[in-house]
């Protein structure tokens, strides 16, 4: 009798505390703030840091902030290597954190390669589909939404741009064949230099350590630059802008914070802008209770050519007159 009574104290005791675990489970994922509002915990992931990014995820935070949602954010930067940010995605499904929020095409992939549950919103993100982040823009499906990086005139602007108004004849591009959203970009920019009577050529990256040289390399072949919105190149912008002033070629680039860094020109849009428009998708899943899937995939809304007046004199560009009509000008 004694031994089925402690049988039955010994299972009484079990249930116990596996009601206390689940009590604390779910506490913990339903976190209050002081005032008693829901704190979400937010995994950033982003494959390497420079300016164009950063000001995304500024945007996004500011979404959330705007729309009065608490958030505690835990942002992994991969350092470029895309075996730290499949880690980092898998660590944050570890976390069980409320929402991914993925800055780039490599973070993105890591992290719907490591859930296919938690909800994951992207943004600087060239093409989602071919890229197989989403069926498609307007149904994206699964757990996934987010903004793209690409305006569909931005590329077909600039290589008329470098045509017509530079008088171009050869473009030089570097990019890192191992980014999905450079390829496809690559691909684009040389079906619309086509159209516009341009050709391209090219020089290939594997890091940001490789730039200055493969920029070097396009010397003498070229009559302008373009630099597309590749996350390696960009991250070393700065060797690219340091050739094009000492050799006087135009360098056209594929955004405007690198307009601000030094480059020549861009058809672009603010990375805030984007990151922000991912922000507010972000609000209307944790807020509103909408499915990823169920959220149509953004472009850019506002594009607009910029033109750096220090850069054209230190490349030895003449400022048109009638420029000034379409173009934003910054010094």
């Amino acid at each position: 009798m004694k031994k089925k009574l402690y049988s039955a104290a010994a299972m009484t005791l079990v249930a116990g505390l596996l009601l206390a675990g689940c009590g604390n489970e779910k506490e913990k994922n339903a976190a209050k703030d002081e005032s008693g509002k829901d704190t979400f915990n937010i995994g950033v992931t982003q494959i390497v840091q420079h300016d164009s990014l950063d000001q995304a995820y500024e945007g996004f935070q500011a979404a959330l902030k705007d729309s009065d949602i608490n958030a505690k954010y835990d942002l992994q930067i991969a350092q470029g290597d895309q075996n730290n940010s499949q880690t980092i995605a898998n660590n944050f499904v570890g976390d069980k954190v409320d929402l991914i929020f993925a800055n780039s095409t490599p973070s993105a992939l890591s992290a719907l390669n490591a859930t296919k549950d938690i909800p994951i919103v992207f943004t600087s993100v060239t093409d989602p589909v071919a890229g197989e982040l989403v069926t498609s823009l307007e149904k994206p499906g699964g757990n996934v939404t987010g903004t793209t990086d690409s305006h569909p005139e931005a590329i077909a602007k600039s290589m008329k741009f470098l045509a017509e108004e530079l008088g171009a004849k050869t473009i030089g591009t570097v990019y890192n064949t191992g980014e999905q959203n450079s390829v496809v970009q690559i691909k684009n920019v040389k079906a619309e230099a086509k159209k516009a009577g341009l050709k391209v050529v090219e020089a290939s990256v594997s890091t940001s350590a490789d730039v200055k040289q493969a920029t070097e390399s396009l010397i003498g072949k070229a009559d302008a630059f373009y630099i597309i919105t590749d996350n390696t190149v960009v991250s070393a912008l700065e060797s690219v802008i340091s050739v094009a002033n000492d050799q006087d070629i135009p360098l056209f680039v594929g955004e405007l914070d690198s307009v601000n860094a030094g480059g020549f020109a861009a058809y672009g849009f603010s990375y805030y802008d984007i990151g922000y428009e991912a922000g507010q998708k972000a609000v209307e899943i944790l807020k509103d209770g909408k499915k990823p899937g169920d959220i149509p995939v953004q472009y850019p809304q506002k594009l607009k050519l910029v033109i750096n007046e220090k850069a054209a004199k230190d490349m030895g560009v003449e400022i048109k007159e009638e420029w000034k009509a379409d173009a934003e000008f910054v010094k």
